[in-house]
């Protein structure tokens, strides 16, 4: 039975591949393709599962291959199932299904009717992935894979201003949690000195002997996957992203904000739960956050006016619910829950409109008053506090942008020295030296105490270079170049620890190099066209040059680290190699790659994405 696993990664990906190259104007096709692609993976997954319990419910692992190996790291794809992935493949595969027939005639005529079947089943390979993964490094490939196809279904409307600022926002939190996942593997492989595996965490005697004697490494552990997965389920204090996901068609919403996508933090924690489940402090936080969520979430969705958001509001209170039930160990009843939950969404979204409709006829027709409720008991300046502060949704986005993205970007306005001539006459000399450095640490010349704070140097300065990007306002090309230069710089920071040969940061640098050349030569020749792009709004250009918007789109993703280059295997490759007593390093690693990620999907937003620069209409510039 183990090898079938390899039947639900391959369906997927192949019916993208497929879908990918089949005529836009094709809606049959298209639509037919997509139908069969994942009604054969519900097909496929009800006999799996049938087969799996008339055999005794195994535990089944799959080591798939490996794509890198060290003689102290390795780094390969490993899939696991067992009762947590049976309800997720079920609760996946037969929501998808139904989805993907109500959007066959949802979204008939639309323009962009292949581009969102195209995301969808590249979604569900992402899901997959994840479900089925059987150590972190294969989660993070769905997670990643996940993030994306978020981002594009979001801005699916991407001649529209409010989802495509909607869709990089709710980027940001993703890209937040991604980070959380790398610290927890770089953190992983210093406590176990191997890639662990999900399976390996069921043991409790290889578990307690290494908490015994790292207890700070394993909290910290245990805190990363609890940002991640409060970052990917919307709990406090992201749970602001999730409404604003709701820009996209519904059916992408009803898939993924109601059902599959948002419960991946309960997913990973799941997971993970033989690793921190002696760790009482960690549960009690976790139960703390999921009943804080869920008091705020239901205080907000019943003051919202769009039903999506309230839809959207009630699902964070159940999730938060269901955190509360993972931490206390109610490992059964937090999967029955969260199947009832992503069921109950996934209704309501789809028939979200036509509810609507009903409602409005109702109060026309059948006025009632409204009823008495738990609010009116307490006292009306604290009743009407609470309703204010619910209104404004406790002020979580703006919390957000004050405490973490505006300093940032303050950060960023601060280095106006910053520029194309200095960047080749000051820092390119200086990156030299660094080179010359590194020479000199080869050769066992360098002295211990210097080689202590040059990685912490050169690191801070390629955290330089990805901040003067992420907030570049004027020149996209010099942008373009700074997140190249923030890579160069990272990876000689690395560098200087032991064991980091040159063919591991040429593995990382290749992706990388060809990404960004192709990214800048697809900006060379949107500016002899357009003859001036800026970052300082959204031009639209997807609108004139779609295929010049594709290669840009893949572009970024090489530069960012995604799944389909070299630089993804490099980064985790990267960690591998600062110590864990190191964790400045790492932070400033960790937050150049958070932002390296959102400065290039800034750019491809602003430069491709939006309403046409040309266009005469006006565009709503603020959300309900």
């Amino acid at each position: 039975m183990t090898s079938l696993i390899q039947f639900f990664i391959a369906v997927p990906l192949l019916g993208f591949f497929i879908s990918l190259v089949l005529p836009r104007k094709k809606e049959s096709l298209i639509s037919f393709i997509s139908f069969s692609t994942v009604g054969l993976h519900f097909a496929g997954a009800i006999l799996f599962l049938a087969a799996w319990l008339v055999n005794g419910h195994p535990v089944l692992n799959l080591k798939e291959f490996v794509l890198f190996s060290t003689p102290g790291y390795e780094f390969f794809i490993d899939f696991a199932f067992d009762k947590i992935t049976a309800v997720y493949l079920f609760v996946g595969a037969f929501l998808t299904f139904m989805v993907t027939v109500y959007s066959r005639a949802y979204l008939h005529r639309e323009k962009g009717y292949k581009r969102f079947f195209n995301t969808i089943l590249f979604f569900y390979l992402g899901y997959n992935i994840a479900i089925f993964s059987g150590n972190l490094e294969t989660l993070f490939v769905g997670w990643e894979i996940l993030g994306i196809s978020s981002f594009l279904l979001i801005a699916f409307y991407r001649n529209r201003y409010l989802p495509v600022k909607n869709a990089v926002k709710v980027f940001s939190i993703y890209r937040i949690g991604d980070v959380g996942i790398i610290l927890a593997m770089w953190l992983s492989h210093h406590l176990w000195h191997e890639n662990i595996t999900f399976i390996k965490l069921n043991n409790y005697e290889l578990v307690h002997h290494q908490l015994q004697n790292h207890t700070l490494i394993g909290v910290v552990i245990s805190l990363m996957i609890l940002v991640s997965a409060a970052a990917k389920s919307a709990q406090l204090p992201f749970s602001s992203w999730l409404p604003r996901a709701m820009e996209g068609p519904t059916p992408s919403s009803a898939i993924f904000y109601g059902s599959l996508s948002v419960h991946l933090g309960v997913f990973i924690l799941l997971r993970t739960f033989p690793f921190w489940e002696h760790q009482v402090s960690v549960r009690i936080l976790i139960g703390l956050l999921g009943l804080c969520t869920s008091i705020v979430a239901t205080g907000i969705a019943r003051v919202q006016s769009s039903v999506k958001s309230q839809i959207a509001y009630a699902s964070i209170a159940q999730i938060g619910l269901i955190f509360i039930e993972v931490a206390a160990g109610f490992k059964n009843l937090a999967l029955f829950h969260f199947a009832g939950n992503a069921f109950l969404r996934t209704y309501q979204l789809l028939v979200s409109p036509s509810v609507v409709s009903y409602l409005i006829r109702e109060q026309v027709y059948t006025y009632v008053p409204r009823q008495h409720s738990l609010e009116d008991s307490l006292p009306k300046r604290l009743e009407y506090s609470l309703y204010m502060l619910c209104l404004k949704e406790w002020n979580l986005d703006s919390l957000m942008y004050q405490y973490l993205w505006n300093p940032l970007k303050w950060l960023g306005k601060q280095m106006k020295i910053v520029s194309v001539n200095k960047i080749l006459i000051v820092f390119t000399p200086a990156y030299l030296i660094g080179l010359f450095f590194l020479y000199i640490y080869t050769r066992g010349t360098l002295a211990t105490n210097v080689y202590q704070y040059v990685p912490l140097v050169l690191a801070l300065i390629g955290l330089v270079m990805v901040l003067k990007s992420f907030t570049e306002r004027k020149n996209v090309q010099m942008a373009w170049l700074l997140v190249l230069m923030n890579h160069l710089w990272i990876a000689l920071a690395v560098s200087f620890n032991e064991h980091f040969k040159f063919n591991q940061t040429l593995l990382y640098l290749t992706g990388v190099l060809v990404a960004w050349a192709v990214g800048y030569i697809c900006l060379l020749r949107l500016k002899l066209r357009e003859k001036s792009i800026t970052l300082n709004h959204f031009h639209g250009h997807a609108y004139k040059h779609p295929a010049l918007a594709v290669v840009f789109l893949l572009a970024c993703l090489g530069l960012s680290g995604f799944p389909i280059t070299p630089t993804f295997i490099g980064e985790d490759l990267l960690f591998s190699h600062i110590h864990e007593d190191q964790f400045l390093l790492a932070f400033f690693v960790a937050l150049s790659f958070i932002l390296d990620g959102l400065a290039i999907i800034r750019m491809y937003a602003r430069v491709f994405m939006g309403p046409h620069v040309k266009s005469q209409y006006e565009m709503a510039y603020r959300s309900s």
